[in-house]
């Protein structure tokens, strides 16, 4: 059984910087896609972006091109999101997911089998 957990989540200002981090374990990822989605208060779930656990590979929802960065270290099964420029529209539940999909990274959740619990992260103005 795959475990995820997420850490990093915190409350700052605009235009800061927050890198979360997401341990997983129970399993072997070298096939697996893994990625980031977030959801605000009253709002769907939404992709922010995802990576080849084997191939490094990162794909980026455009609200967050450029400012966000998602990495992967293979010794510490841990996938990172950096995030950079922050605004008060990033304010949510990011939640670190998993899956093994054949087309590879997907922006829908539903292709995901394994989720994180969340961290929340509240960006001030």
């Amino acid at each position: 059984q795959v475990h995820l957990v997420e850490s990093g989540g915190g409350l700052v200002q605009a235009g800061d910087s927050l890198r979360l981090s997401c341990v997983a374990s129970g399993g072997t990822f070298s096939g697996y896609d893994m990625a980031w989605f977030h959801q605000a208060p009253g709002k769907d779930r939404e992709f922010v972006g995802g990576i080849s656990w084997s191939s490094g590979r990162t794909y980026y929802a455009d609200s967050v091109k450029g400012r966000f960065t998602i990495s992967r270290d293979h010794l510490k099964t841990t996938v990172y999101l950096q995030m950079r420029s922050l605004k008060p529209e990033d304010t949510a539940v990011y939640f670190c997911v998993a899956g093994s999909i054949r087309s590879g990274v997907s922006s829908s959740g539903k292709l995901y089998q394994y989720w994180g619990q969340g961290t929340q992260v509240t960006v001030s103005s």
